[in-house]
């Protein structure tokens, strides 16, 4: 992003797929205790029906993990690990979950990688809608969505990520939004909170004025 800051909105959807939200995979990573992902996925419903009314556009991301898609460090990885692919093309896993785009609304595709921006034509978008706030959601917290956010971050984007609407997989999860904050500088709240909705206002004179004399 270069010049004057674009202030558009948009709500990116992060990986609301079944191999993330449901079935055996989910299971697999959190037991039978899957509400901290029940929680998040009725978050994200509840935030895409909220930007939908307000005319916020909405953007899907989804993950694909075919092997031909890995590189030679993920495979080893997933071998190392014993971690099978998740959301093949074309499978179930791979669909969205209790979530459809609505016609017209756009969905980019990763291919076996974390950040929505490698994915074909993200970042270009985001450009040509002028859009300079993306509001995150979705899974997850810590590889995805942190990912991504840590990249609109360093291009330039303000970042709000939905606390109702993701969850963390690894790290905890106060954990993981207190980093975000203090390194991305992102606002964290829920979809409920109007400010989520538009960009932080961000003036040059107000940095001037906090900067220490000489």
């Amino acid at each position: 992003m270069t010049g004057a800051a674009p202030d558009g909105t948009a709500l990116v959807v992060v990986d609301l797929q079944n191999d993330f939200c449901t079935g055996p995979a989910a299971r697999a990573r959190f037991g039978t205790d899957t509400a901290v992902l029940e929680r998040a996925v009725a978050g994200c419903v509840r935030a895409v029906a909220r930007a939908r009314e307000q005319g916020v556009e909405v953007l899907f991301v989804r993950f694909v993990g075919d092997p031909e898609h890995q590189g030679p460090g993920w495979r080893l990885r997933d071998r190392t690990l014993g971690r099978r692919p998740k959301c093949l093309e074309g499978s179930w896993g791979a669909r969205f979950h209790a979530l459809v785009p609505a016609p017209g609304e756009r969905v980019f595709t990763k291919r076996a990688c974390f950040d929505a921006f490698l994915s074909d034509g993200f970042e270009e978008y985001l450009g040509t809608r002028g859009v300079g706030h993306v509001v995150l959601a979705g899974l997850y917290a810590d590889v995805c969505v942190d990912t991504t956010a840590r990249t609109a971050f360093q291009k330039g984007f303000h970042v709000t990520v939905l606390t109702d609407c993701t969850a963390a997989l690894h790290l905890p999860y106060d954990a993981v939004l207190r980093f975000m904050r203090l390194v991305y500088g992102a606002r964290t709240t829920t979809a409920d909170d109007a400010r989520a909705w538009t960009a932080p206002v961000y003036r040059a004179e107000e940095e001037t004025c906090a900067r220490p004399p000489d």
